[in-house]
């Protein structure tokens, strides 16, 4: 993680900020209403078109069986990936805990609800809100045979086109490793 500010907007939906906390000009706003919020009460979401091109281009390799894990659930689906031109994805469907903390248990607390979910099945895992026990899960479950990637932007910074090509170079070596 940065040692910067975090951006005051980032729960708002901000997955990139400036460090005085405004919105780089690669975003643009949107105000969508999730499940359960009224018309009148939107969120805004700062997102950057280029992303969903990004990660097209990612699903396009056929390598992946793309999840949204995020407490949008199937809002992810529906409205913001429509935003970034993707395609309907299934999501994770994750509870909704009260929580002051996103790390309640010293780890994201959407780890417990993903290990289950994954398995022993590979994975990827996209988030800027990882910590160092989050990191030594993934380095458990690849020892024991769950090969497990932790991608962490930049909070500050938001996913960029290097964070994907790791992705693909991830998963490259490891059909690699298995066909040998």
């Amino acid at each position: 993680m940065s040692a910067g500010p975090r951006c005051s907007l980032r729960r708002a939906g901000c997955w990139a900020c400036n460090a005085d906390g405004s919105t780089p000009a690669s975003h643009a706003r949107h105000d969508v209403v999730p499940t359960g919020r009224s018309a009148d009460s939107p969120v805004t979401v700062w997102l950057n078109p280029d992303h969903g091109r990004l990660l097209t281009d990612v699903i396009r390799t056929g390598l992946f069986n793309p999840v949204w894990c995020t407490s949008w659930r199937q809002d992810a689906t529906a409205l913001i990936g429509p935003l970034l031109g993707l395609p309907t994805l299934p999501h994770l469907d994750l509870p909704r805990p009260q929580i002051a903390t996103s790390h309640p248990n010293g780890y994201l607390w959407k780890r417990d609800h993903v290990d289950a979910w994954l398995g022993e099945a590979p994975a990827v895992w996209i988030d800027d809100d990882f910590t160092s026990l989050d990191h030594e899960w993934a380095a458990e479950r690849t020892a024991r045979g769950a090969a497990t990637s932790l991608v962490q932007p930049d909070p500050l910074l938001g996913l960029q086109p290097e964070h994907l090509a790791e992705v693909r170079c991830w998963a490259s070596r490891l059909l690699g490793a298995r066909a040998r």
